[in-house]
């Protein structure tokens, strides 16, 4: 996402955060149409699971609305809405404690089923199930979110410094298992 984009939306995230009402169901579906997507994209990709991407994304909308009316100190909109994202979908995850595999991660599919795209994107979705979570989350952050590495602290609770190691041993372990130097 381009920066003049990032901060558009994270305007108009902010004046509805700020303004959000208990029963303001506009300004939610607002936000959900902005935002849902991305939000989705990253409890699925912490969960592997579309039902428990799904279920994450819900209680993001659901914690919205119980906050209503006490949003006006959120200074990045977008990066609060993906922590709540990526709290819920670890909360999923610790709830059901299931093993569940990338099969449906759009971002690793590629469209045509016989194509030398899809079959990197085969071994890239495989790699990528071998990561430990912690590197495979800072790695979507950073790649499919355009995250910087504080805003990747912030989502997921652990300094700064640790977001960019944890990015840095993803991308080796990553390297290793696809065999590019």
């Amino acid at each position: 996402m381009a920066k003049t984009e990032s901060s558009a939306l994270d305007a108009r995230l902010g004046e509805l955060l700020s303004g959000l009402a208990p029963d303001d169901l506009g300004a939610l579906n607002e936000i959900y149409e902005l935002l849902a997507d991305e939000l989705y994209a990253l409890a699925l990709w912490r969960t592997a699971s579309t039902t428990e991407a799904e279920d994450a994304v819900q209680e993001v909308f659901v914690r919205l609305a119980q906050r209503a009316g006490s949003l006006t100190y959120v200074r990045r909109p977008r990066v609060f809405l993906l922590t709540l994202a990526h709290r819920a979908a670890v909360d999923q995850v610790r709830a059901r404690r299931r093993a569940a595999s990338l099969d449906e991660l759009p971002e690793l599919i590629a469209e045509e089923p016989r194509s030398p795209d899809r079959l990197d994107a085969e071994r890239a979705r495989h790699a990528l199930a071998k990561l430990p979570a912690k590197h495979r989350t800072a790695v979507y952050l950073r790649h499919y979110a355009g995250l910087t590495f504080s805003e990747i602290s912030r989502v997921t609770g652990a300094p700064t410094f640790t977001a960019a190691s944890r990015y840095r041993l993803g991308l080796t372990q990553l390297r290793k298992r696809l065999g590019v130097d």
